[in-house]
């Protein structure tokens, strides 16, 4: 396991991003950070297809949390890499996008198909704090063994179970139960797993 130490200086907007309150993006660390790690995404998206092992170094530069034996595929995007922490044995398909103004944790044993978007960053709904540049995050969680389809979207503050199925093109504006299928826009649960079953499988 690798644990990225990197985001050690801190400011007032940051303070408040990491804490879900309300914050602008334009303060200068925040700025400085984002630009860091726009600069090893773009590393990792160059990377020719045999260059394993300097892709593998690049993600654990860039995410706060790497097990062992993760695969993304490039384009890959994120906006500033430290608060994504990734379990074992994880892979995400072309177009994988996460906005991690906060914490994003991803479980073991997790498939992304392509085009997935954890977007645990939002604004406002009020159009006078919108316009004055504030922002704020929400948390995301996908637990371990779940599978979300190409095209799905998870949106703030949302926590997906273990073992659950999200269907590919559904948005996920609420909590999807462990061991479900979950299907849709907005996403909603269709289907209970054999829950003694994968629970079997998965020890």
């Amino acid at each position: 396991m690798t644990t990225t130490t990197f985001p050690s200086p801190t400011s007032p907007e940051k303070e408040a991003m990491l804490a879900g309150r309300l914050y602008r993006g334009n303060d200068a660390l925040l700025v400085a950070e984002r630009l860091r790690a726009r600069e090893l995404v773009h590393r990792f998206n160059q990377s020719l297809p045999a260059e394993k092992s300097t892709r593998d170094a690049l993600l654990r530069e860039l995410l706060g949390t790497v097990q062992d034996a993760i695969t993304i595929e490039p384009t890959f995007r994120c906006d500033y890499g430290y608060n994504i922490h990734v379990g074992k044995n994880f892979y995400a398909n072309f177009g994988c996008v996460m906005l991690d103004v906060v914490r994003i944790e991803i479980g073991d044993d997790v498939l992304f198909g392509p085009n997935v978007q954890l977007l645990a960053a939002g604004h406002p709904l009020d159009p006078t704090e919108r316009t004055d540049g504030q922002e704020f995050g929400a948390s995301i969680r996908i637990g371990h063994r779940a599978w979300l389809g190409g095209g799905a979207i998870v949106c703030p503050q949302v926590t997906i179970g273990d073992g659950a199925v999200i269907g590919a093109g559904s948005v996920v504006t609420r909590d999807v139960p462990a061991y479900t299928v979950a299907v849709g826009n907005p996403c909603r649960v269709v289907r209970t797993l054999d829950t003694a079953r994968a629970a079997a499988e998965s020890g």
